[in-house]
């Protein structure tokens, strides 16, 4: 596999290692139990994968090099390279601007460009409208294009079985940045709409079979079909792609679940199915299945708190505290300034969409065992900071050196 230059401050003098570790150990990944760091009054449960994959490593990789090859060059970010704060943060500091913000809104008018500027496309790709524009300004949005290789995977899946008269079907969220670039991309060969989640694939169900009025489609799916959608002719063949970051488990009940609709609403015999469902494999990235399955793996065992880090608009960070929180109390928090004391942490409620303060987070007992894990954009110092700020609440603590010699 390629490897990217990450700057050093990325990484980490205990997290890399214990990655490092697990990989040579477990060359075929089926290994999915945790890493126990024993601190002695605090123990610690690390997920067997998380932190930076493929893609993000790739989008940190041409991003600095951009940086460092165009010295005398405005530099811009067409929005957010990655869902992670840290390393946002660190890129504007650099002089980089956004030109929109992660919903899509204008911070700078396209107006401002010039075709001497560097624009640098994110990890989560971009709509073929956004690459029109940079064209007509005289920008080859190509030279530095961080989008990640999952993302682009996903958008030939659409475009093979759009090919073949299918319309496509993105779970995803709407408003996400990579859901935005793959329905963008879907159009362009076939007709889509985008499924936020299960209740809105059974919405779908009942235009599929006849059951729902079809003009009601373009008021339950505002602004999430493409142009000129059809619903009484679109929906008799359809294929299932996703948003690269959605659990695993959601897409796959969705796919079976509108699959099965097409069974029983046209009698197909298993030979006949393909007539009506497209047979597209999962195109949820390595790096997603990974992590995720990690993190069930890591909840088969007993702790006392679950911490997640990773940037709050981060799709598969929040993915991953959606599982912790049914098994346990879980903390989300984008860096180590959000633990306050040993009594108190400032974490993101999901539902509440907002920062909220919990009291007594830390158990008043012996051993305390964390679990520890973080989203795919989300430095190995990060979760490093973490750690080592978490251990210094526990008098008699154990030195990082001397927990770290087995790796």
């Amino acid at each position: 596999m390629k490897t990217f230059n990450i700057p050093d401050f990325y990484r980490s003098r205990i997290i890399t290692p214990i990655k490092e570790f697990r990989r040579k150990n477990d060359k075929l990944k089926r290994d999915y139990a945790p890493t126990l760091l024993d601190f002695g009054p605090v123990q610690f449960l690390i997920a067997r994968h998380f932190g930076f994959c493929y893609g993000v490593e790739n989008a940190i990789d041409i991003a600095y090099k951009a940086i460092s090859e165009n010295p005398d060059k405005r530099i811009f970010l067409l929005s957010e390279m990655i869902h992670n704060p840290d390393v946002n943060r660190d890129l504007v500091d650099r002089g980089v601007r956004f030109i929109m913000d992660t919903k899509g809104n204008q911070l700078i008018g396209w107006e401002e460009l010039t075709n001497e500027d560097i624009v640098i496309v994110p990890a989560f790709g971009t709509t073929i409208e956004n690459q029109k524009k940079l064209t007509e300004l005289g920008i080859n949005s190509f030279v530095y294009d961080t989008t990640c290789p999952f993302v682009e995977k996903v958008w030939n899946r659409a475009s093979q079985i759009g090919e073949k008269d299918y319309t496509i079907i993105v779970h995803g969220k709407p408003n996400h940045e990579e859901t935005r670039a793959t329905f963008s991309h879907s159009k362009e060969n076939a007709p889509t709409v985008v499924v936020e989640n299960m209740a809105q694939a059974q919405q779908l169900a009942k235009f599929m079979i006849g059951s729902e009025p079809s003009a009601h489609f373009f008021q339950d799916f505002q602004g999430q079909y493409s142009l000129g959608f059809d619903p009484d002719k679109d929906l008799k063949r359809i294929g299932v792609v996703n948003q690269t970051t959605m659990l695993a488990s959601d897409t796959q009940g969705i796919a079976d679940f509108l699959k099965n609709t097409m069974i029983r609403h046209y009698s197909l015999r298993p030979e006949q199915v393909e007539e009506h469902f497209a047979n597209t494999r999962d195109t949820l990235c390595y790096a997603t299945n990974d992590n995720q399955d990690a993190t069930y793996a890591l909840l088969t065992h007993e702790a006392d708190l679950v911490v997640v880090a990773g940037g709050y608009n981060s799709s598969n960070t929040s993915h991953l505290v959606e599982l912790c929180e049914q098994k346990m109390p879980t903390y989300f928090i984008e860096s180590v300034n959000k633990i306050l004391d040993k009594q108190l942490v400032r974490h993101y409620d999901l539902h509440l969409k907002e920062e909220m303060v919990t009291q007594h987070y830390l158990p008043d007992k012996s051993p305390v065992r964390i679990m520890l894990t973080c989203g795919a954009s989300c430095p190995d110092a990060v979760v490093e900071a973490i750690l080592i700020r978490l251990v210094s609440f526990f008098e008699g603590a154990r030195p990082v050196e001397e927990v770290m010699q087995a790796f």
